[in-house]
């Protein structure tokens, strides 16, 4: 496949969290800063760094690069860990844990890239949440696995087909950064949404 045809790590997590979102950022080159996305750049800066270091007996590749020629991805990875013989990839994110199946996405992603490039099995992998401060295992099950491929898939299509999907307008959109470009609360009003009419106030 032509590097030039590689899909971003990244691009899974944003088309779970929403299409529209994926559009912009990937197609147009659309981008915006708030202030979530603005944390999320500072916590990365931190481990961004291409350093190795060895924590807690496992040794740390920082800012690693990974790809899969068989998928057609690529991207950094925040950190890369081999302890006790076994190799996993560890994300960083700013929120919580939680059941967030976009983090997990991009994560099962770098792992079929490290099983690719090492030839070795990578059964599970870490995602580091900054406001809690742990870690939260994710394993890379057969169901995960086919759901990331799946995405792969869509996130190619969005871009090869160039088509911006509809913008619904969910309780995401309040923190999303392109809302002032997509307008989903307006449209969803034009549409005779109740829900996204402003309330209001009591005297």
């Amino acid at each position: 496949m032509d590097p030039e045809d590689f899909i971003f790590l990244s691009a899974l997590n944003q088309y779970d969290y929403c299409p529209r979102r994926c559009y912009y950022l990937f197609v147009e080159n659309t981008f915006l800063d708030n202030e979530h996305t603005v944390e999320g750049t500072l916590q990365h800066s931190r481990v961004q760094s291409g350093e190795t270091s060895i924590r807690d007996g496992a040794l740390q590749l920082r800012s690693a690069y990974l790809y899969s020629r068989k998928l057609g991805i690529c991207g950094q990875a925040d950190v890369i860990e081999e302890k006790g013989g076994e190799i996993y990839p560890v994300e960083h994110k700013k929120g919580r844990r939680g059941e967030w199946r976009n983090d997990a996405l991009q994560l099962c992603a770098q792992a079929l890239c490290l099983e690719e490039m090492n030839r070795k099995p990578v059964p599970r992998g870490y995602i580091y949440y900054a406001a809690t401060g742990r870690r939260q295992e994710v394993e890379f099950s057969p169901e995960l696995r086919q759901q990331t491929i799946d995405a792969i898939a869509a996130v190619r299509r969005l871009i090869e087909s160039r088509e911006r999907p509809p913008n619904p307008y969910t309780p995401r959109c309040k923190g999303c950064s392109l809302s002032d470009i997509c307008l989903p609360r307006e449209t969803a009003r034009l549409h005779g949404n109740q829900d996204a009419k402003p309330k209001r106030r009591s005297l």
